[in-house]
């Protein structure tokens, strides 16, 4: 049984050292009230960040699920009630085989009689690149139908401590059977950077 332990052991150490880093933030108690101690110092910093979301809920391997849905959800035109629990891929380019920068994880849901309208509860959470590691948090009404969409960035975290920004979303395609979709994000983010 020793011998077992001393084997996981060494296999759990050798996969840690093969698995690539996020970008080194310090999330320790310390290091965090350090950062909080430094921020008078800290110079903001604007970034423009752009990628394509996939909200793929139909087929073998769905990235948005029903969870939920109300008693009239099924009958409501504008699908009340109806909650999703999403993992969507954040890619470079429109097409799924493009690079995952990212993924969006969260909750939408049919927030409105009135039009097609989700509320958004969403981390982008990126893993690659130098905002590997790091988040924006996302609180919104989406009103999926209109051109342009704009939800508030709401905070983030690694990097983009403290992140406050507009994510503008247009949807540039979408199946009507399937409710499949890939939307094109551009962000305008702004955070400190303190060092």
């Amino acid at each position: 049984m020793e011998k077992l332990s001393t084997i996981l052991v060494l296999f759990f150490i050798a996969f840690a050292i093969t698995i690539p880093t996020a970008r080194c933030i310090d999330k320790r108690p310390k290091a965090v009230e350090a950062w909080f101690k430094n921020l008078p110092n800290a110079k903001e910093k604007l970034t423009k960040l752009h990628f394509y979301f996939h909200d793929t809920v139909s087929g073998e391997n769905p990235s948005a699920i029903t969870v939920a849905e109300a008693n009239i959800t099924r009958t409501s035109p504008t699908s009340f009630g109806l909650v999703r629990m999403m993992d969507n891929p954040l890619t470079v380019g429109p097409g799924l085989d493009s690079k995952i920068i990212g993924r969006a994880q969260g909750i939408y849901g049919g927030a409105s009689f009135e039009e097609i309208g989700l509320l958004m509860t969403l981390n982008l959470v990126f893993t690659e690149g130098k905002y590997n590691g790091s988040t924006l948090s996302v609180l919104a009404h989406n009103p999926i139908l209109d051109k342009y969409r704009e939800m508030p960035i709401v905070g983030g975290s690694g990097v983009f401590r403290l992140a406050r920004g507009i994510a503008t979303a247009q949807t540039t395609w979408f199946n009507i059977t399937s409710q499949d979709a890939v939307v094109e994000y551009n962000v305008m983010v702004l955070y400190y950077v303190n060092k």
